[in-house]
């Protein structure tokens, strides 16, 4: 599964985990995606959608 949305397009991103000595690590933060079934131009199809789109009404659910 892509770990981007299909609706804004967010992935996942990249930054350092710091330790308490102050050491750096590389590590990843990924996007809450799910995949459902939405409304598209009248047909019902299946598409990665973050949560933060799903929250926002930015797509309609089929049910």
């Amino acid at each position: 599964m892509s770990r981007t949305c299909e609706i804004c397009g967010k992935g996942q991103i990249s930054g350092n985990q710091v330790s308490h000595s102050n050491r750096h690590t590389k590590r990843k933060w990924n996007v809450n995606v799910q995949k459902i079934r939405i409304i598209e131009d009248g047909s019902v199809v299946r598409k990665n959608v973050c949560t933060r789109c799903i929250r926002s009404n930015k797509v309609t659910r089929a049910m």
